[in-house]
């Protein structure tokens, strides 16, 4: 999602980036319309489409259940709105989204929260490491997109519980008219020059995107997969000589001025450069070449969900080559980019467009992540206080 206050949005990234480098509570409800054909099969059970009698039959009871809960999803992340644009368009399906600005950690509470309640989220976008344990928690649904063979191995749940869909690498945007060198890389940003200007977009023991700023930090300063303490050390540097802000990121800060420069990923930034030329920004982009670090967005369904055809119909959409083109005109690469680009079917414009970015990149397994969020929970706080 596009940056607020503490985003959503983390695992193995390869194919792809290589190819191109208060929440109101409502009573229980009865299952929607169309969970259930006539010859008894069951949207909620279906692991996938021809699980329930093809891709038509889907669409079908989907349309019937006529709406898509969905939380955390910005339109301005990665080309969400024209996701959710297109998909409503399509099947004439609503798609109802509630506080976009959350965290992935608040799609998991809400999940938990709201069982059994049809206010309950459909879907799930999340960071990498929040999908894992979320997978691990019991709270998703298997079920195998049409394209599923086509997602690379690693970039998915053996259990098809979630799958990883757009990625990119964490990256530096500055406001050109504001800072008068843009920093590009981590060491830069411990210059004098930038007092107070420094931001995240999110906390990152609540939002992914925020996590892989702090993860590429350690890359940049002598820390590892299996050592993300020097990322945290990096801002705790930046918090005592006054460089970093505790104000999180989002384009409205950015157009007020209150953070000129932030760490996010290279996809959101590049979005904002094209939505601020018409504000008058001039808003520069850089993938640190001392804290290179990419990661994917994951999919996911809610076990619970209250509509659970429409649920499965959505990452069919997002799958589709529609759908995954649509990512990459929102400068994300889709996880499908190295399939679109054999069958001929990758916008090819589009991919021309994305962030320059040179090698390939790591990615931390699922223990390494573990790790280094209980590195953050124990000391976030403490690094950034006072």
């Amino acid at each position: 999602m596009p940056v607020p206050a503490t985003l959503p949005r983390n695992a193995v990234l390869g194919g792809s980036l290589a190819v191109l480098a208060a929440l109101a509570l409502t009573a229980c409800g009865a299952a929607p319309e169309g969970t259930t054909t006539a010859d008894g099969k069951n949207a909620a059970t279906a692991t996938s489409a021809a699980d329930f009698g093809g891709l038509d039959a889907l669409a079908a009871a989907a349309k019937k259940e006529g709406t898509l809960h969905a939380i955390a999803l910005p339109r301005d992340w990665a080309n969400y709105g024209a996701l959710i644009d297109g998909f409503q368009k399509k099947y004439g399906i609503k798609v109802e989204v509630e506080n976009p600005d959350a965290s992935s950690q608040d799609e998991i509470n809400a999940v938990t929260s709201r069982k059994g309640q049809d206010r309950a989220p459909d879907v799930l976008d999340l960071g990498s490491s929040f999908a894992l344990s979320g997978a691990q928690q019991g709270l998703f649904a298997p079920y195998k997109v049409t394209a599923w063979n086509d997602i690379p191995e690693g970039q998915k749940d053996p259990k098809a519980r979630w799958y990883n869909d757009y990625g990119g690498y964490v990256s530096i945007g500055c406001d050109a008219k504001r800072v008068k060198n843009c920093p590009t890389t981590f060491a830069d940003l411990l210059k004098p020059e930038y007092k107070g200007q420094v931001a995240l977009n999110g906390n990152p023991t609540k939002s992914g995107s925020a996590f892989g700023g702090v993860y590429a930090a350690a890359l940049a300063h002598g820390g590892s997969f299996d050592d993300i303490q020097p990322g945290l050390d990096f801002f705790a540097e930046l918090k005592k000589n006054g460089n970093y802000t505790p104000v999180e990121s989002t384009p409205a800060t950015v157009e007020k001025g209150e953070t000129p420069i932030s760490i996010d990923w290279d996809y959101l930034n590049a979005g904002y450069a094209e939505e601020f030329k018409s504000k008058g920004l001039d808003w520069k982009v850089a993938v640190p070449t001392d804290g290179r670090y990419a990661q994917y967005y994951s999919q996911a369904i809610n076990k619970d969900a209250p509509h659970p055809a429409a649920a499965r119909l959505w990452q069919e959409y997002v799958y589709s080559a529609e759908g995954q083109n649509l990512w990459l005109k929102g400068f994300a690469r889709p996880v499908l980019m190295p399939a679109l680009e054999k069958a001929g079917t990758l916008d090819n414009d589009a991919a021309l467009k994305l962030p320059a970015v040179s090698g390939v990149p790591a990615f931390p397994t699922e223990a390494q992540q573990a790790k280094a969020k209980t590195t953050l929970a124990q000391g976030w706080g403490k690094a950034v206080s006072g």
